[in-house]
This record gives structure tokens, sequence and C-alpha cells, in this order.
């Protein structure tokens, strides 16, 4: 099963600073419908105003993933983490037991970012944060672990979850498989470039909630940049 969310059916709110589209029911945004998919439980697409950002504000018991579309992020956390995480690379924050963390658009230019949360497998833990760069040619054609609470996973950020987060770019023509254990849930968002995922098409920034597809079979339409969670019922 294969459902397509439109880019132009998802929640949000424009802030200003802030153009925020939910995949998922979040903030003043609420769908009973559209409450998570298995432990996936936010799904944001954001476009960051330059030389603005999210002031300090506090997690606990949640991964939370932040790819970089365009622009580039920059992070503070009370742990005192610092770092920059540009287009195409990816940061991952344990919450645990808690963290308080600023995220912010130092740039001249607009940023836009996915911001992925994942429910942990268990609770607590000494919160951590981390990033690393993936360069879009170790993506090229196939599907590769950017996060990963899978044990042969290890060039992935860790995730305290049995879950992945992964990443993709595909030429037009181009073709890649993903073979999805039974039980299992995925969500696939292309960031740019009409797709066609097991015959369906979708455009640009769709959602696809996906269950039940023993393997996802991703044709590209235009050049596409994917990103792909596959998490636990």
């Amino acid at each position: 099963m294969i459902e397509r969310r439109p880019f132009d059916t998802l929640g949000g709110a424009n802030h200003g600073w802030l153009d925020a589209k939910h995949h998922f029911s979040f903030a003043g945004y609420h769908d009973p419908v559209r409450m998570g998919w298995g432990a996936l439980r936010v799904w944001n697409d954001d476009t960051i105003a330059p030389r603005s950002g999210f002031p300090p504000h506090p997690h606990a018991d949640m991964e939370i993933i932040t790819y970089v579309r365009e622009g580039a992020i920059s992070h503070r956390d009370n742990l005192g983490n610092e770092g920059r995480t540009v287009a195409g690379d990816v940061q991952v924050m344990s919450a645990g037991t808690g963290i308080t963390h600023a995220e912010y658009n130092l740039e001249p230019d607009t940023t836009r970012i996915f911001q992925i949360w994942i429910v942990p497998d268990r609770r607590g833990g000494a919160p951590t944060w981390g990033a690393r760069p993936f360069p879009s040619g170790e993506r090229a054609g196939r599907f590769v672990p950017l996060a990963s609470g899978f044990a042969g996973d290890a060039d992935a950020l860790p995730l305290r979850a049995n879950a992945r987060v992964l990443g993709a770019t595909l030429r037009a023509g181009e073709h890649a498989d993903y073979p999805l254990a039974a039980g299992r849930y995925a969500y696939l968002v292309s960031a740019r470039g009409a797709i066609e995922l097991n015959g369906m098409r979708l455009d640009a920034r769709d959602g696809a909630a996906i269950s039940d597809e023993p393997s996802l079979h991703v044709a590209a339409l235009e050049d596409a940049e994917l990103v792909l969670v596959d998490v636990p019922a």
C-alpha cells in the first residue's frame, strides 16, 4: 500500500522567518489521520530565512534528524556542541533525558531542511549530537544509510531506534531499489525532481506513506534527490 500525500495538501504555517510544511500533525496543525507513521512522528519541510532560526528550546526522548537541502544550519546546545551542517549533509540529536538546543540559519541566503523525528526504542539515556558529510556521489544510483540503528550500518550516524534514514541521488532515467522487510513502514520524499515509486508518480516534496510493499522501485523522471525513512510499525 502506498498513499501519496501531495505537497499542496500538507499542513503548516508561515511565520515570516520560517515557512513550515508538516507531513504529520505538528504544533498548531492537527490531523487525526496524520499523527505519524509507525515510529516516524514528524517530517517537517522547513524554509528558513537568512539570519534567523530556532532559538534555544528543549527536547527529550526523541531522535531528531536534520537533512539540509539548501544552505546551511548552525547548531548549538547546552552540552557545548556546536556545528554547521551544509546542503546534502545530516545531523542527528538523540534528546535522551533532555537537551536544549538552537538551530540558526546564519547564512546570507535561504536554508531549506527536512526535520525528521523518530521515537526511540527506549526512553532516557544521555543526550548526544553529531553530524557528518554525505557527498552526493556516494549516494548516486543507490540508497545509502545516513542515520541508522541497524548494527551493519557502520558509516551512518547512530540512532537509538530500530530505524534507518537513507538518501539517494538519481539522474533522469536511473532507478534504485530498496527491500522493505515484512511489518515495516516507510516514508519517502523527493527533495527535488519527479519520480515514480512502484509505478506511482510523485512530484518534488510529495510524501509517500508505504506499508505492505516487499520492495520499493524508484525511477527518476527528472534528476532527483531522495530521502527515505524505514521504521518499525
